[in-house]
């Protein structure tokens, strides 16, 4: 049976980003022994494969003028091409150890299901589900065409292309999909991995609208590697994709499961709100496989947890700061100085004092090596100028040196720039953005909770953090000390209840400033 490595993420369900193969010392050993035989053969043979089928999927455009491009193909380009691809594409995965492949239920045909839904998402392995699928149309990466052989392939699959980093890309796929999946079977049968990312399996995270917002059936599609060693998975941390392939390679073989349920057929209310639909398939496919449907998504390539429109990272910033700190060699009370010395030059009133350099930091922190500050600024910018306040609230929040109610009021001071004692909706997701320690794009939920006739008053977002049962879980779990576990001194750490916890596993109580 698969066994996953899983760190804890909430207390709820596993972290489902982070996958690294463990290995006894024996299946090290054989590992390397087979490994250095069946790797470089494998890839060879497989490669050998892939290269077969590049001008035969070249081929299948060939010629055509851009008009019948985007349309699907028929005739010879069809029934001579495609078998000789499918089985070209089953010889690939069966050099690669996948020697036998169980499929479980019946795919749905075009009409009843013009999209299939798969999931768990564990890395490019997964793709070996096109075999059963008979090479279903995909959506792929605008990167991925230019990559050899791959992009042709591409191009052969006639696959929906969209760029992540072009707002217009996205729109354009959107309607091109929505076109496809409507157009009564006249394209293809499409699949869709709705996660949009891969994962370690414990959890399934949740499913973007994609393959949902035209409102048709579906057929969801479990994918399940009941193997010895869980060696197929590439996630966020932990084994890298060479690993992964290695690991798979050296096992004489790798089993994968494909299970294809009944067709999701969706009700009004879900054709009206493909978020909806997404959430009930999720739920269904988690059901099946046994694990738990979360709410985390990747974010700019962070993981979050979504919740009430706010996204909370489950790598806290703030809780690796205190670690680095630690490993630095700075204790309470160094963390603590150096906290009342950030919240000083924020509050000095000059201007640009709130952000700083990697250097800037390195002083007011008090490190002695300045490449611990870098990596705290990667923590929460992209460049190497941070934004203190975001560094203070969310460190001080995380820490406990101060209540809740006393670092809010800290936040909204530093954030009602005009003084005018009330924060617009821009201002109001800056603060939460810093006690949060990740940038808050959604917090028009919170806002219309927490405002009145356009108001938003320190009080009235206190209470609605402290009482809202949506935003006081946020509150509770994520802007508290119980949640730290970050070590704040040598051998010590807060635990869930807020107390220090001594390297014995011994407690002793820490007294929150008010």
């Amino acid at each position: 049976m698969e066994k996953h490595d899983c760190h804890s993420a909430t207390h709820e369900y596993p972290h489902p980003f982070i996958h690294k193969v463990k290995l006894t010392r024996a299946q090290r050993i054989r590992g390397i022994i087979l490994g250095s035989i069946l790797f470089p053969l494998r890839v060879i043979v497989a490669a050998l494969f892939f290269l077969i089928s590049w001008p035969l999927a070249r081929l299948r455009l060939a010629g055509l003028p851009e008009e019948d491009r985007s349309r699907p193909v028929k005739g010879w380009r069809l029934w001579l091409l495609h078998p000789i691809v499918w089985l070209l594409t089953r010889a690939v995965f069966f050099s690669l150890g996948f020697l036998w492949l169980k499929v479980k239920g019946r795919r749905a045909d075009l009409k009843e299901a013009p999209v299939l839904v798969v999931a768990p998402h564990s890395g490019f392995l997964d793709i070996v589900v096109l075999f059963p699928a008979q090479l279903a149309t995909v959506v792929s990466r605008s990167e991925n065409t230019s990559l050899p052989v791959i992009g042709a392939l591409l191009e052969f699959n006639q696959s929906v292309i969209v760029s992540r980093k072009d707002p217009e890309s996205r729109k354009k796929a959107v309607a091109q999909l929505t076109e496809r999946l409507t157009s009564g079977g006249y394209w293809p049968q499409m699949l869709m991995f709705p996660e949009g990312t891969t994962t370690n399996g414990s959890a399934l995270i949740k499913f973007k609208p994609g393959a949902f917002l035209a409102g048709v059936p579906v057929q969801p599609v479990l994918l399940r590697y009941p193997n010895e060693l869980d060696t197929v998975r590439w996630t966020y941390k932990g084994t890298t994709w060479v690993e992964a392939l290695w690991h798979t390679t050296s096992q004489f073989y790798t089993n994968l499961t494909v299970e294809f349920l009944p067709v999701y057929k969706p009700s009004q209310e879900e054709k009206n709100d493909p978020n909806l639909y997404a959430d009930n398939v999720q739920k269904l496919m988690a059901k099946a496989l046994g694990i738990p449907a979360t709410d985390y998504v990747m974010e700019g390539r962070v993981p979050v947890n979504k919740l009430g429109g706010l996204s909370l990272p489950l790598d806290s910033p703030a809780r690796e700061t205190l670690s680095l700190l630690h490993k630095d060699g700075l204790g309470v009370h160094e963390v603590e100085a150096a906290l009342d010395r950030m919240i000083d030059r924020c509050q000095s009133g000059a201007q640009g004092t709130v952000q700083a350099s990697a250097e800037e930091l390195a002083s007011l922190l008090g490190l002695t090596d300045k490449q611990t500050a870098a990596r705290i600024c990667g923590l929460y910018s992209k460049d190497e100028i941070v934004d203190l306040r975001q560094v203070y609230l969310s460190v001080a929040a995380l820490s406990g040196f101060a209540s809740f109610k006393s670092l809010l009021h800290t936040a909204f001071t530093l954030f009602d720039k005009e003084g005018k004692g009330s924060l617009s909706a821009e201002e109001l997701s800056d603060l939460m953005g810093a006690l949060l320690g990740f940038p808050q794009h959604h917090t028009a939920e919170l806002y219309t909770q927490a405002s009145s006739q356009g108001q938003l008053t320190e009080e009235r977002l206190l209470r609605v953090l402290t009482t809202h049962p949506t935003y006081q879980r946020v509150a509770n779990e994520y802007m508290q000390p119980k949640e730290a576990g970050s070590l704040l001194a040598s051998g010590k750490a807060v635990n869930n209840n807020g107390n220090m916890q001594n390297s014995n596993g011994s407690f002793h109580y820490k007294k929150k400033v008010e």
